[in-house]
């Protein structure tokens, strides 16, 4: 083996690395295999070896090969598609005064979402501080006694209608916005929806701004998509990806339905759209998950259909109003299936009606599970959310309900959604909590609801839980109330054994306990241990 001298760099930093000597009998099987690809005769060729340092030189000897013998075929590309399109999509750019009270926005250059907000939740749960992912300003950066952030958007309509995210145009004092030609206009805010982060803008200085058409369909996992935006102030950049998933659930608020996409989506397209080979848009961006701060291939966004029924409402009231039936409800697990005597898990069950809610009027009570609405299956909590909330307030609803082992369908008056209310919560450590009686085969410990200050007069108290048991396994808590176990009320630590005795002698592998939390409910499936 030939060693390589010692001051020769590595192949790949060497600019004019020369090819070794070939015998001549190499070459003339290269020029055969060569000839038989292109589809020449081979007969017309000779070959011609002339020594030149390492190189050969290779030429025909009885004809001439014609210049368009094999036409190079181009590879299909987004270019006319994005000619289309381009045009309507907007760079977003916002002035925020500063505001320092209690609650407000703050001054910090790190933060694009207010404190508390959807966004800002979904991005803490992966780890990012401030409300945004490691390594990643928001919109709003600057210093001084205002602040500026940049978004994206797109035009909806030739009169200068353009749909951006609320999170955007927040708070904003100014808002202007950047077409692709380079023009900027001032543009006002028409009204946001902070729980889908939608918001509709309108720019008045023309009527024959180029717009974009929302898509009709819904779009297929694996189907190509663009996404035009303002990255990093990159006005009017387009990259492409696919469809990776739909559905997704990012923790946001009840109406989480997402179409997740791998096109490079980073911070300023928030707003931007995201299109379909047919040029229509498929989706608002609004989200990335980036350990890094940059887009790592996961992005999210708002599907058309919901920007439809958002942006129709916000253009004609400035509000968005959603229907509602007044129920606390969760998903339906495997073990609380089994107890329900459920044949599938599907549904959302009830935890708890609200007091003088639709759902109450209507009949509809705590453990009910609804199965259907207008004859359409419920899969899950979330989409029963997201159905009741697409319509209007005053609609008549047909619910499917199994009640106690028994399908009922009852009709249901949609009210309106009120506002969203502050959860109040108490302060454990004010409380008096004696220790009660012992539950060992759940590892709990258990007071009368009366006994405990503050916890109210139904129930019955955690005061104690054991670590590693089936009741913290599950998540409860010290200060949780139970009110009901196996789908019966208890006010004490014995009615509770007894409720777990009734449970084991049917056989249950799990009993289904209602617990109170601060001031809202839900069941928990707490599986039995034998012995």
């Amino acid at each position: 083996m030939t060693e390589r001298p010692a001051n020769r760099p590595e192949l790949s930093s060497f600019p004019s690395y020369q090819a070794p000597r070939r015998s001549l009998f190499s070459i003339r099987k290269f020029a055969l295999m060569a000839s038989v690809v292109a589809g020449l005769g081979v007969a017309a060729y000779g070959i011609s070896p002339s020594f030149h340092g390492s190189d050969f030189l290779v030429a025909p000897a009885h004809a001439q090969v014609s210049k368009d013998v094999r036409k190079i075929e181009q590879p299909t590309g987004f270019a006319d598609i994005v000619e289309r399109v381009k045009p309507s999509v907007i760079s977003v750019r916002v002035r925020l005064a500063e505001k320092t009270q209690s609650g407000d926005l703050k001054n910090n250059e790190d933060s694009p979402f207010p404190p508390g907000s959807p966004m800002e939740r979904f991005f803490r749960r992966f780890g990012g501080q401030d409300g945004l992912p490691p390594g990643l300003q928001g919109p709003r950066g600057g210093r001084g006694p205002s602040m500026t952030g940049q978004g994206s958007g797109f035009f909806i309509s030739a009169d200068g209608y353009a749909v951006t995210n609320n999170h955007v145009v927040d708070g904003a004092d100014k808002v202007e916005v950047t077409t692709d030609d380079g023009k900027t206009y001032t543009a006002k805010v028409i009204g946001a929806d902070p729980r889908t982060d939608l918001a509709l803008i309108k720019v008045d200085d023309r009527k024959d701004f180029p717009f974009a058409t929302l898509s009709e369909g819904q779009p297929r996992i694996g189907d190509w998509v663009l996404a035009v935006g303002n990255p990093f102030g990159l006005g009017g950049t387009v990259t492409a990806g696919i469809v990776s998933a739909r559905g997704r659930d990012i923790g946001t608020g009840p109406y989480d339905d997402f179409i997740q996409i791998d096109a490079p989506v980073n911070k300023g397209n928030s707003g931007g759209p995201t299109f379909n080979t047919g040029g229509d848009v498929m989706g608002v961006n609004t989200a990335i998950y980036s350990p890094s701060g940059g887009s790592v291939g996961i992005a999210f966004a708002i599907p058309a259909s919901t920007v439809k029924t958002v942006v129709k409402q916000l253009q004609e009231k400035g509000t968005v109003s959603r229907g509602w039936i007044g129920v606390q409800i969760q998903p339906v697990t495997p073990e609380i299936a089994d107890n329900l005597g459920l044949k599938k898990v599907a549904g959302a069950l009830v935890a708890e009606p609200q007091a003088n809610s639709p759902a109450v009027k209507a009949g509809i009570g705590s453990g009910d599970v609804i199965t259907s609405v207008n004859d359409r299956p419920v899969r899950d909590a979330r989409e029963l959310a997201r159905t009741i909330g697409s319509m209007a307030p005053g609609d008549s609803v047909k619910l499917n309900v199994l009640q106690k082992g028994q399908d009922k369908t009852v009709n249901v008056t949609l009210g309106e959604l009120p506002n969203a209310k502050e959860a109040k919560t108490s302060d454990r450590n004010e409380r008096a909590t004696p220790r009660g009686t012992d539950i060992p085969r759940l590892g709990l410990s258990l007071a009368p609801a009366n006994s405990v200050a503050g916890a109210g007069k139904d129930g019955v108290v955690v005061t104690g839980v054991e670590p590693r048991s089936p009741a913290a396994d599950r998540g409860l808590k010290e200060g949780d109330v139970i009110l009901e176990v196996g789908g019966k009320a208890v006010t004490d630590a014995g009615e509770v054994r007894d409720a777990l005795a009734t449970a084991r002698n049917e056989n249950k592998n799990s009993v289904l306990v209602r617990v109170r939390s601060g001031e809202g409910s839900r069941f928990i499936a707490i599986p039995l241990e034998r012995g």
